[in-house]
């Protein structure tokens, strides 16, 4: 039986993760020390078995030392930056529980510091990070459509289309759709 395209890139992705703990030998207990994350669910993702929340990739992000976009970047294997990248071509990653679809415009690569993505956020989706991956990542939100709540530890802003939001992000962060439809944006990505 063929796998769909998003199976396949949970498959690449749960390799990738498993890797990465490999590659620092920590045991399927230590990681979940770590991230707070429970064996069992670490152990599913790794197997593909359930597809990773964002909060979850987030965790690892953070622990590995890496942004999800790196992470995801190193899961779609690129040889090199190439300097065109296509739209057919940007790696889409959805987070189906909820309802955030993520879209690397320009991906990363070790040889650059900054990338593009499109966050879209379904009607009434709230999505929280409880760290980020990399402390101080300096991030730059311009909202295109829609109506976006983004909470930087303590503080509330309210985004609607055409406003930017700038930032370096050392504590907890959340993005919420705070209109009747979609909320779609760009983020500007600049690792420190």
């Amino acid at each position: 039986m063929k796998q769909s395209a998003g199976e396949e890139a949970d498959a690449r992705l749960a390799a990738r993760l498993a890797g990465l703990r490999a590659e620092r030998g920590w045991s399927l207990g230590e990681l979940a020390e770590r991230t707070g994350v429970s064996r069992s669910t670490l152990s599913r993702a790794e197997r593909a078995e359930i597809s990773p929340t964002a909060a979850l990739l987030n965790r690892l992000c953070h622990v590995y030392g890496r942004t999800m976009s790196r992470l995801l970047g190193e899961v779609e294997a690129e040889a090199g930056p190439v300097p065109l990248v296509r739209a057919g071509e940007q790696p889409v990653w959805e987070d189906r529980a909820s309802g955030f679809v993520r879209r690397s415009v320009s991906p990363p690569h070790p040889a650059l510091r900054g990338e593009l993505v499109e966050g879209r956020l379904a009607a009434g989706a709230d999505l929280a990070y409880d760290r980020p991956p990399v402390p101080g990542l300096e991030q730059h939100i311009w909202v295109l459509e829609g109506a976006l709540e983004v909470t930087v530890g303590d503080t509330g802003h309210h985004l609607a289309a055409g406003d930017c939001l700038r930032l370096r992000v050392w504590g907890p962060t959340r993005f919420r759709c705070a209109g009747e439809k979609e909320a779609r944006y760009v983020l500007a990505v600049v690792l420190p």
